[in-house]
């Protein structure tokens, strides 16, 4: 099994990784290699609103791509915002799905 070291084309990171591992995660991205962080926030754009574009894939990952080159100076900055845009978003769609399960016989 040979290791390769790819960069993130998001945010830049640097990770060592299985030639199998590096080939699945670039089909998955339009040929582009991204770290974890960063495909996750793209499965969580296509999730929000661009699965309604006509390549829900390619619209994520330019607007993901877009918002790290605003923050490639410092990646612990990118981290960081990149985990609480998310743990807003994931807060939002529970709080959104606790209310809406709750019948209004209950809220008596």
């Amino acid at each position: 099994m040979e290791i390769d070291s790819v960069n993130c084309a998001c945010c830049g990171l640097r990770e060592e990784c299985t030639q199998e591992y590096i080939s699945q995660v670039k089909e998955s991205f339009e040929g582009k290699w991204l770290c974890g962080l960063c495909s996750e926030a793209v499965r969580d754009e296509m999730k929000n609103g661009w699965k309604k574009e006509y390549n829900g894939t390619e619209a994520a990952l330019k607007a993901h791509m877009s918002f790290c080159s605003k923050y490639k100076r410092n990646p612990a900055i990118l981290v960081a915002d990149g985990m609480r845009l998310m743990l807003r978003r994931r807060s939002r769609d529970l709080s959104a799905s606790t209310a809406a399960s709750v019948s209004p016989a209950a809220k008596k």
